[in-house]
């Protein structure tokens, strides 16, 4: 006889910024099949509607989560208590370092770190006791290479941030996801022509033998959630590629 599981999720509110794609959208999905009520929030109004049409997210906003306001603004109004809020990023700027602005320059830096911080600061006192905010970073960048002197200081310093959020916003939980090449459609976007070489030599050198895809970084994502032992860490979901030169 099958014994059916209880969603583990069930009745909890999952709010996803940058929910309307890519690992945000399959956190998303996989947060209803654990019983989530789910709010998307996205810049892209319409790739906002059709997501939410697709998971049956409860509430949605469009705005760009790099202006305070706007996420200030979307904090204060979204019904409380809210239990775990995650944070895609927009993915690693790789313009030649020498060649970058200082608006560039500073966007690259604050669409990690300060984003955080101030999703930290407006969701605090939203969040309940126990429950999650967890932020994306990456692991490609953990190896110096030209070119991407801004990416690797982001980087490093994400783990220890959210290290430090941990202790400060206590009960809630903190943590980062570190992802590697994640088969989305950014790294589409990103790589063009080149995205199916790519995939070839990420499935004939990494270790798992495959590339990873959203789907893997959603299921760590909602383990992170439901398991409330875990707050302080980064947990990396690279198949191994920062073991193997890719």
């Amino acid at each position: 006889m099958m014994l059916q599981r209880k969603p583990e999720l069930l009745g909890q509110t999952v709010v996803v910024i940058g929910g309307s794609a890519g690992i945000g959208l399959e956190t998303a999905r996989r947060a209803r099949v654990e019983g989530a009520d789910v709010i998307l929030a996205a810049r892209d109004p319409g790739r906002l509607e059709v997501a939410a049409s697709e998971v049956g997210a409860i509430r949605t906003a469009a705005f760009d989560a790099n202006e305070p306001a706007s996420l200030e603004g979307f904090f204060k109004d979204v019904p409380s208590p809210l239990d775990h809020v995650m944070v895609t990023g927009p993915g690693p700027r790789y313009s030649p370092l020498m060649e970058m602005s200082f608006e560039q320059a500073r966007l690259a830096i604050s669409e990690h770190i300060l984003l955080a911080f101030w999703v930290a600061r407006c969701a605090a006192g939203k969040v309940r006791p126990g429950g999650t905010l967890l932020f994306m970073g990456g692991t490609g960048a953990r190896r110096p290479a030209r070119g991407l002197a801004l990416v690797s200081a982001a980087t490093a310093a994400m783990p220890a941030f959210v290290a430090g959020l941990a202790l400060d916003l206590a009960p809630v939980r903190v943590n980062l996801i570190a992802a590697g090449f994640v088969d989305t459609p950014l790294s589409a976007a990103i790589l063009g022509d080149n995205l199916d070489a790519r995939r070839n030599q990420l499935r004939a050198t990494l270790p798992v033998g495959r590339v990873v895809g959203p789907a893997d970084v959603a299921a760590l994502a909602v383990h992170l959630m439901i398991n409330e032992t875990l707050t302080g860490a980064t947990y990396d979901v690279d198949g191994g590629q920062q073991l193997v030169a890719c």
